[in-house]
């Protein structure tokens, strides 16, 4: 390890020793599951913002969590940084054979789908020496939000062809997948309101066919390679700076949000779409796209 990562591997060891910080001290893996996630949305936002300074930052305070974790398994004797480093460095050694291995010399160039073909197959004969179960779903994390998560489980059942053809008539198939299910979804909602439940109640059914319907337009977006969880936190940020507008514009009156009308609110929400409309982004997918498009976790 380098100097500098050797001083903060020993900075958060001070951190956590008789005589350091009571608030670190305390921590635990469970405690500080909060702030990992915090922390990468952090950085993510910053991506976003093409902040590439603040980056810097950001990826310090991602790579802290990790720091945090191995410090508290090095006390409890279940594993350190250098095993952390270790295993990292064995596992990118022994999932890329076409760089590291008998592989990368003799051989054809391999694409980007075959490289992650190969990756599966090399997960799926880790899984086997495990002894776990040879499921291609075995290790989507549950705690993913449940757009990634679906989006993952599509991409992995795809690699084994259970989808639709990657084809004008796949895509259309698709597309009526997607009416179907919002068919199924009002046939519930009136069937509630024809009963005597509360429309402000949903029923099981109103849920599980909203579910399907989420999960139908996850496989859309993966047919027409966007990525749905970037797509969503785009939309998100777009109605978050058009309502931010409305906010402005109704202080700039000396009024509050609440004093406007509807029609006001409306005509200042349009007045923030044509502002923003000359240099909106294009779509990206950072995690791959169409039904190949997928991470290679680690």
């Amino acid at each position: 390890m380098s100097e500098r990562f050797d001083k903060v591997v020993a900075i958060m060891a001070r951190l956590r020793a008789p005589g350091g910080c009571p608030w670190d001290r305390k921590q635990t893996h469970e405690s500080l599951k909060p702030y990992l996630i915090e922390e990468t949305y952090e950085a993510l936002d910053t991506i976003d913002r093409g902040d590439f300074p603040k980056l810097k930052e950001e990826l310090g305070d991602v790579l802290l969590q990790v720091l945090f974790h191995s410090q508290i398994g090095t006390e409890a004797g279940t594993f350190t940084m250098d095993e952390v480093l270790e295993q990292l460095g064995d596992k990118l050694v022994r999932r890329h054979p076409h760089v590291f291995g008998d592989a990368a010399t003799g051989t054809p160039s391999l694409n980007s789908d075959q490289v992650v073909h190969r990756w599966e197959d090399i997960k799926r004969a880790e899984r086997k020496n495990a002894g776990k179960p040879d499921s291609v779903l075995q290790d989507i994390p549950q705690a993913l939000p449940a757009l990634l998560r679906a989006y993952q489980t599509q991409v992995r059942a795809a690699r084994v062809g259970f989808d639709w053809p990657d084809s004008p008539q796949g895509l259309a198939d698709v597309l009526g997948k997607v009416e179907e299910e919002i068919g199924e979804l009002r046939k519930a909602v009136s069937d509630a309101a024809a009963s005597s439940q509360s429309p402000s109640e949903p029923t099981a059914e109103m849920a599980a066919e909203l579910g399907d319907l989420l999960f139908s337009l996850v496989n859309l977006a993966r047919h027409i390679k966007v990525n749905p969880e970037e797509s969503l936190r785009l939309a998100t940020n777009r109605f978050t700076s058009r309502f931010q507008y409305i906010e402005q514009e109704a202080a700039r009156s000396g009024r509050s949000v609440h004093d406007l009308t509807t029609a006001e609110m409306d005509h200042y929400w349009n007045a923030a779409k044509r502002l923003e409309q000359a240099d909106r982004p294009a779509v990206s997918a950072p995690l791959g796209s169409g039904k190949e498009a997928s991470q290679t976790p680690l």
